[in-house]
């Protein structure tokens, strides 16, 4: 999908075949996104592919869709069915796809409502890569790539209709899927919620900004942005590089699970117009809701 409340192109394959069954009735390739809430509170859990075969199409993919990214040139992007799209948990990971061609990296970017596990729905781009485009569907296998590469620096954009007492961000080149966002309000970090069109809400909002924000991801890796302004429909792209920081001792008292990711790295990044601030925090990354085929389990 677009936008929320919008329509997903239809892939031509479905359309033929919508053609050739006359008097079948129409084919309806797209359904109204709802903004859902992945958490009330807290940081919310990300959907993470595992290894998995089954088959992909192909549609006229921009770049955008339901994870509300911003169209590219030569979209290289997937869209996943409800079960593997996770309610927008799996927006912004990347996925490694070999077909009969070869193989192809691509940026999961949208959902695709009508696809069960195991089938993916690939830009045209991204098919011809690894098929042939009269197939329509091929055979494929693809799996979740861990710490991909990005084509820049990790950018904030704060979405229309966001004032001083509703905010909503959207995170993007943030390699692996995000578990968790939150922002500094009175000095305190107060967790936002993730929608299943991949903007980070502040219900209440967080006051006129300049803001502090941070991000947790799927590997356990926290980086911070500074100085974010409450502009509207811009995307700000950060005006630092990530640096290396020692793991940091939990500021709760309760204990990390087992199966806690220590922190590694700390990104410290802000808009090239706002100063850069120090900032060092870690974050674990428990892989117990983790279910079958490799998808973490989010909310119900």
């Amino acid at each position: 999908m677009v936008e929320p409340g919008g329509h997903r192109a239809a892939p031509w394959w479905k359309s033929r075949r919508a053609l050739v069954g006359a008097g079948a009735g129409v084919l309806v390739a797209g359904a109204a996104s709802v903004a859902l809430l992945a958490q009330a509170s807290g940081a919310a859990c990300a959907a993470t592919v595992g290894n998995t075969s089954g088959q992909a199409t192909y549609y006229a993919a921009d770049g955008s869709g339901n994870c509300s990214f911003d169209k590219v040139s030569e979209p290289l992007v997937v869209a996943l069915g409800n079960a593997e799209y996770q309610s927008g948990a799996a927006c912004g990971g990347y996925l490694d796809v070999k077909g009969p061609k070869g193989s192809v990296r691509v940026k999961i970017t949208d959902r695709c409502p009508e696809c069960a596990p195991g089938h993916i729905d690939l830009s045209q781009q991204a098919f011809a890569r690894i098929g042939v485009i009269n197939d329509g569907i091929i055979k494929v296998s693809y799996s979740q790539v861990a710490n991909p590469s990005v084509p820049g620096p990790m950018t904030v954009r704060v979405k229309e209709g966001s004032s001083r007492y509703w905010l909503a961000l959207r995170f993007d080149n943030t390699g692996n899927p995000l578990s968790g966002a939150e922002i500094q309000v009175g000095g305190a970090w107060k967790a936002l919620a993730r929608t299943d069109y991949n903007y980070w809400i502040a219900e209440s909002g967080a006051g006129n900004g300049p803001f502090a924000v941070r991000v947790t991801d799927t590997a356990g890796r926290r980086t911070a942005l500074n100085g974010v302004a409450l502009t509207v429909g811009t995307v700000q792209k950060p005006g630092a590089t990530a640096a290396t920081a020692s793991p940091a001792a939990p500021k709760t008292s309760r204990a990390a699970p087992p199966s806690a990711v220590a922190p590694t790295e700390l990104a410290v990044v802000a808009p090239s117009s706002a100063p850069v601030t120090a900032a060092a925090a870690e974050v674990g990354a428990s892989e117990s809701q983790r279910g079958p085929g490799g998808l973490q389990r989010c909310g119900a």
